[in-house]
């Protein structure tokens, strides 16, 4: 316990999945929480699990796609525990479906949840990491931003992420901010469970992970720990890959 000790962190995605394992997470660790989703029944009960659990946690609704939402999540972490030391851009969503067979509108939804809501979280998270003295923003991005695994406007979103983190971390150095981005392979989330419910598709990833297995949330809530934490404070604009091997290969 005490990695995170002193600091204030904000997470979107935070009601289940990889954000609600960060959530926790990051609380036992000694963090003040402020974390956010569109899940609200879900979201309140982590919160109370945290709660229960002898944590410091407060959650919000937030729609990354909603520039007043973020401003408002800011806001609610600066007021209610006095800074903001600590970002992670968790939300995204994901469609399963061709180039060919992704509709304008599926494919606008994906980038204002997976790109615009990590730009949107930056934008207004610098100004208050400024005042604090400096901060770590941490994107979720997915091997997916890296190699062709996935569906196509997915991988461009994710792609996005990846290199927005990069300019992030080069802009703001200055600044004391760094800012890096996780790449997860197959995690055993809510979101991914429409894959892997599908016996055939379970196997057909399990056959190019060389570990032969899914990861699970607790797996990336460490890596995304480490680099919210005072140990990676010499890294930045890098990528830290989760996927036991896949894009080994």
């Amino acid at each position: 316990m005490g990695r995170l000790d002193g600091k204030v962190a904000l997470i979107s995605g935070g009601a289940r999945g990889q954000g609600a394992a960060e959530a926790k997470l990051f609380a036992h660790e000694g963090a003040k929480v402020v974390f956010g989703d569109i899940l609200d029944e879900e979201g309140q009960q982590v919160e109370a699990d945290i709660r229960q659990e002898g944590g410091d946690a407060l959650y919000i609704h937030l729609d990354v796609t909603q520039e007043a939402d973020w401003q408002r999540a800011i806001e609610t972490a600066v007021q209610t525990y006095g800074k903001l030391n600590v970002l992670v851009n968790n939300a995204g969503i994901v469609r399963i479906e061709s180039i060919t067979r992704t509709t304008k509108e599926s494919w606008d939804e994906i980038m204002a949840v997976n790109a615009t809501g990590v730009f949107l979280g930056t934008k207004y998270a610098i100004p208050a990491m400024r005042e604090a003295g400096g901060g770590s923003i941490v994107n979720i991005s997915s091997i997916s931003g890296m190699v062709a695994v996935g569906a196509p406007a997915y991988n461009a979103s994710k792609g996005a992420v990846r290199v927005f983190s990069k300019v992030t971390a080069v802009h703001h150095a200055k600044d004391n901010i760094r800012c890096n981005s996780i790449h997860p392979g197959v995690i055993d989330t809510p979101m991914a469970r429409s894959g892997l419910d599908n016996p055939a598709w379970e196997a057909q990833m399990l056959s190019i992970v060389p570990m032969g297995r899914v990861g699970v949330p607790d797996e990336i809530a460490y890596g995304v720990l480490y680099l919210a934490s005072d140990e990676s404070a010499f890294v930045t604009g890098s990528e830290l890959v989760i996927d036991g091997g896949l894009t080994a290969q």
